[in-house]
């Protein structure tokens, strides 16, 4: 927990996050100038870069779940984009508008949350600006990583034939795992290491939906997923008891688990399957053809088109909203 601070003007609060910030060797110059520096990146390497804005009453409820979990989820999103480019973390940005009564100590209180997953991963809170206003807490974070050779991995390179595998069980994370992803960037890595990647998402938005994304990027494929293969969290089951849908329905499209839907040569999930690197845990769940569109095949062998679903930040409220 943050320990209650008095008022702080703003650049007393900037040295306060200054000086806990963790320096990382690809950022020259962090936070207390106009702009950050980033050193250059090793030869035949690539920036990644990836952007996420989260509002309370949208993303989490501030009242309910504080500024360190905020803080937490704010993260841990863009470490979750990072990884689906199989990059690794190198600096962030954090762009804030605080609730002007509690602007200093709900600052804190987002680096509590943020800190701990910076370290835990290498990566250094290099800059951001902060702002307090009289409306909810926004929160906007932008992340830096690098990607050797052969990534960075896209999400349009799936090819007919390709395995569709996931690294863990989906659905129901609204009853709080919503608040605390884990972002998959040592399994990326891991993966980019011992398997050739035809593409890769991070399922922030539902199976369905996000492996609709891959098909459509990649030129418009198809794929057909086997319904009793998909792993289903237990949260799911849980969820279903409140709602009624089936647990399989909360695994295709309610959002945020923030696995990663891994998109490989069949020879390749073969020989993951068989020895995962790292002990990453992977589930084959289907495989890509020449559709169009997505398809579930029952336990008994029926075919059914699925309908993309999962969270739409522009719909007045998605499968995965968490607020």
């Amino acid at each position: 927990m943050t320990t209650p601070v008095g008022p702080l003007g703003e650049f007393e609060l900037i040295r306060l996050l200054r000086a806990r910030a963790v320096p990382h060797p690809g950022v020259a110059l962090g936070i207390g100038d106009d702009a950050a520096v980033l050193s250059p990146g090793r030869p035949g390497s690539s920036l990644v870069v990836t952007t996420d804005l989260l509002l309370d009453g949208r993303h989490f409820l501030f009242s309910e779940c504080g500024a360190e979990a905020a803080g937490y989820k704010s993260l841990a999103v863009n470490l979750s984009d990072l990884a689906a480019m199989a990059a690794r973390p190198v600096a962030a940005f954090v762009a804030v508008a605080l609730p002007r009564s509690s602007a200093a100590e709900v600052a804190l209180g987002l680096m509590d949350g943020m800190a701990p997953l910076a370290d835990r991963f290498g990566l250094t809170l290099a800059g951001g600006d902060t702002n307090a206003w009289e409306g909810p807490l926004v929160v906007c974070v932008t992340a830096i990583g690098e990607a050797d050779a052969p990534g960075p991995i896209t999400r349009s390179g799936a090819r007919p034939g390709d395995a569709v595998l996931v690294t863990g069980p989906l659905g129901g994370s609204i009853l709080g795992r919503h608040l605390r992803p884990e972002p998959r960037v040592v399994e990326a890595l891991a993966l980019l290491e011992s398997a050739e990647l035809h593409a890769l998402i991070d399922l922030s938005d539902g199976l369905a939906s996000d492996l609709g994304h891959v098909l459509e990027a990649s030129g418009g494929l198809g794929a057909c997923l086997d319904a009793e293969a998909i792993p289903i969290h237990s949260d799911a089951f849980r969820l279903a008891d409140q709602t009624g849908r089936p647990p399989l329905e909360h695994a295709l499209g309610d959002g945020e688990d923030f696995e990663l839907c891994v998109i490989v040569p069949p020879g390749a999930a073969s020989a993951l399957l068989a020895s995962p690197p790292g002990g990453v845990r992977l589930t084959r769940v289907g495989t890509i053809d020449d559709g169009p569109g997505l398809r579930l095949r029952s336990p008994k062998g029926k075919i059914e088109p699925v309908r993309t679903r999962g969270f739409d930040h522009l719909a007045s409220r998605g499968d995965g909203d968490a607020g």
